[in-house]
């Protein structure tokens, strides 16, 4: 009896076995892009854990589903998302062929920045860093400015306590080494590399293409050091409506609101606006100044693209900026403006720009891209007034011929640049005409070599004729090898009053000790890409350079020959820009994604044999991202980070107690969105975890912030600052010792809302 139990047990917990076993189903596929195999696209069932990356093939196989009904979510970056609903009955086993379309942030697809003409990523000689508005989502900004904080050897630097005005840093170098393009067209320079560069609405962007070291052969001055391509969203593929609004803990509120409009079958019109509000003034160093400049500032952004035969292109952007800026002591308010009893700094600036491209109506491809913006400054530091007015044009026509294996462009431009303001360096007006010609030809002389050539002429009216030449080599090793060496030549003409914030604030006496000359540079690049697709899904990318770049004729500021000056001139000497740097970026199946990026950098200008670390230029820098989605919650989390190495800061004489080198210092985020309603992201977190500020370890960080005119200052007949009991560090006031922002720990919260 006992046996027969033990059999109809046995039997029993078969049968359930059995039957639980059979309950479970499969579901594999394909996955592809116009037929071919896409790799580590990820295949998911919403609200569940069941996921995976397809392989080198394409192809991905789920399986231990229970039966029923789910919804299948496909996305790979670049790609349009794929989505459907999907029932799997049980023990069935089902297939299923997928076929994603590219989006137009696609990293492998399309870059035009590093040759003036579309081409692959990763066929292109110039090494091009590209980066997508999801890289920029992980830390949700409100500038493009303080977006670029996580991109590994790009830095943005803030040049002033008061006003928090600053510029970006590439690879070590000053801000005005650095060219801001919009869609291509040099419209952010000058005056707008300065205080313009906030106003671009983060929402409206497609991508970001960096270029690190010189691209003056294509780009021409300003282009030394490297340059930035922010690329504007398409209004054929925008989405219908898009809105982001975030709101932090400091009081600070940013919003973002697009739309696609049609104007007719064959017109679509994409509409943006942006507003930022900060109006709280908080001092938690306590020396009576803001930490945090307070700000009100609207951009509004409209786009018209067009359709036309044989998919030419036409496209006319516009956009408005306006901005109040104001910092300075807490008890500060508008009627004190210019005055010198309380003191601020306050900036009003207004600007607006036009630039479009037209393809020519012919067999062969000739472009015309044109650009004009339009920068008026109203601003006062202190009881020192700077008014300023800049206007840039430029035009350019470029004509793409493949000849054989020779890839040609050529092209003309013609830039135009007024300048005008109060200062007494401007005694009069710059009108400037600066004509180009270039000549480029990428030549594949073997079936995985190539090499390119480019020249470029320039004639400045000022400074007679410059040329500069370039020249790429591309190995490609295999598909996911490629070696490239980049050299070249790059010049700047300066505008001193548009670059150097400390000229126009604090009590520093400016001199120009002679005529400058323009800069000049040369510059060595050595670039090497590796991919490798594991079989388990697994994606690692390697991106490693080393850089050398040598200054001639470099326009630094001298602030330690006489306190009380800032004294420009040209370096009798050399300065040298050396480094090396490496990004890696590790896709597991599991949705863990890392993303990490190091440099090394010697940045040091000799004279007379003396050689010294630039100012304000970090030796080591690191930035990451550790991204892990809960697939089942439809939650993300990202938590993402930078470090800075010691940097040499700009002391006001032997007596300053403040450390002459910053300490290594580290901004970190976190960030949890969630995305399981339909059309909706919500996300927050906190921002500088660590609650790091630069004022930790030092006894001040505003110079004579207790008497900002200097009215309690004794000087003797060299009109030198001398040590008396109220002033023992012999100071005069300077919020010029600046390294990092001011503003500490606090939580963001924020909304998305986006119609496709």
């Amino acid at each position: 009896m006992k046996s027969s139990c033990k059999h109809i047990v046995l039997l029993g917990v078969a049968l359930i076995s059995g039957c639980c076993f059979a309950q479970t189903v499969s579901l594999n596929g394909k996955v592809t892009d116009n037929g071919e195999p896409l790799p580590l696209a990820n295949v998911v069932l919403k609200s569940t854990e069941i996921g995976t990356a397809t392989d080198i093939d394409g192809a991905f196989e789920l399986t231990n589903i229970q039966p029923g009904d789910y919804v299948l979510l496909v996305t790979s970056l670049g790609y349009q998302r794929y989505q459907t609903k999907i029932s799997l009955g049980a023990g069935a086993h089902k297939s299923i062929s997928i076929q994603l379309e590219p989006t137009a942030q696609s990293l492998d697809e399309t870059v035009v920045t590093g040759t003036l003409k579309p081409v692959s990523r990763l066929e292109s000689p110039v090494p091009v860093e590209v980066y997508s508005p999801t890289f920029f989502k992980k830390n949700p900004t409100a500038s493009v400015f303080d977006a670029l904080q996580n991109v590994n050897g790009v830095r943005p630097q803030i040049n002033c306590n008061v006003c928090n005005t600053g510029d970006i840093h590439i690879n070590g170098l000053e801000g005005p080494y650095t060219l801001v393009l919009i869609d291509g067209m040099p419209i952010v320079s000058g005056l707008g590399t300065v205080y313009g560069l906030t106003g671009i609405p983060n929402s409206l962007i497609e991508q970001i293409e960096i270029v690190k070291g010189p691209a003056s052969s294509l780009y021409g001055s300003e282009a030394v050091g490297g340059l930035i391509n922010i690329i504007t969203k398409n209004a054929l593929s925008a989405p219908e409506f898009f809105a982001d609004g975030f709101a932090t803990g400091w009081g600070e509120y940013n919003l973002d609101v697009g739309s696609k409009i049609a104007v007719g079958d064959k017109t679509n019109l994409l509409l943006g606006i942006n507003y930022f509000n900060y109006d709280v003034p908080v001092d938690n160093n306590g020396d009576n100044f803001t930490d945090l400049t307070l700000q009100d500032r609207i951009s509004i952004f409209q786009k018209w693209d067009f359709e036309r035969n044989d998919n030419r292109l036409l496209s006319l952007a516009g956009r408005f900026f306006y901005e109040d800026r104001w910092g300075g002591e807490m008890q500060w308010t508008p009627e004190h403006r210019g005055g010198d009893e309380v003191y601020g700094e306050s900036i009003y600036t207004r600007r607006w720009e036009v630039l479009g491209k037209y393809q020519l109506p012919m067999e062969e491809k000739f472009l015309l891209s044109f650009s004009y913006n339009d920068h008026n400054q109203n601003s006062v530091y202190g009881d020192t007034e700077y008014l300023a007015d800049q206007r840039i044009g430029f035009a350019q026509l470029t004509w793409d011929k493949t000849l054989g294996q020779h890839d040609l462009l050529f092209g003309s431009a013609i830039r135009y640049n007024y300048y005008d303001d109060n200062t007494p360096a401007t005694t009069e007006a710059d009108n400037i005409w600066i004509p180009s010609v270039f000549a480029q030809d990428e030549f594949a002389f073997a079936p995985k070599h190539s090499f390119l050539a480019g020249l470029r002429y320039d004639y400045d009216q000022r400074h007679g004729t410059i040329l500069t030449p370039r020249a790429a080599y591309k190995w490609k090793i295999s598909d996911n090898d490629i070696f490239r060496v980049n050299a070249g030549t790059g010049f700047r003409v300066v505008n001193l009053f548009t670059e150097e914030h400390a000229a126009l604030t604090g009590a520093r006496e400016v001199v120009i000790a002679e005529e400058l000359k323009p800069e000049r540079s040369v510059n060595v690049n050595l670039n090497y890409l590796k991919k490798i697709y594991s079989d388990n899904g697994t994606f690692i990318s390697l991106d490693a350079s080393a850089f050398y770049t040598r200054f001639s004729n470099v326009i630094l500021p001298d602030y330690e020959t006489n306190p009380n000056q800032i004294i420009y001139d040209n370096l009798d000497g050399k300065s040298v820009s050396q480094g090396i740097s490496a990004n890696l970026d590790i896709a597991f199946p599991s949705s863990f994604k890392i993303m990490a990026g190091a440099t090394w950098q010697d940045v040091s200008s000799t004279e007379n044999g003396v050689t010294q670390q630039q100012i304000l230029t970090e030796s080591i820098t690191a930035t990451w991202n550790l991204s892990y989605t809960f697939r089942s919650l439809d939650l993300t989390m990202d938590y993402t980070g930078n470090l800075y190495g010691p940097m040499r800061l700009p002391l006001l004489g032997e007596l300053d107690p403040r450390q002459e080198y910053s300490p290594t210092w580290s901004i970190q985020n976190i960030q949890f969105t969630y995305k399981g309603l339909n059309n909706f992201e919500v996300y927050g977190g906190i921002k500088n975890l660590l609650d790091w500020t630069p004022n930790r370890g030092n006894p001040f960080i505003i110079a004579r912030a207790n008497d900002p005119f200097d009215k309690e200052v004794t000087f003797d007949s060299n009109g030198n600052a001398v040590a008396t009991p109220d002033n023992p560090y012999a100071l005069t006031f300077d919020p010029t010792y600046v390294y990092g922002p001011n503003q500490g720990i606090r939580g963001f919260f924020g909304l998305r809302y986006t119609v496709f």
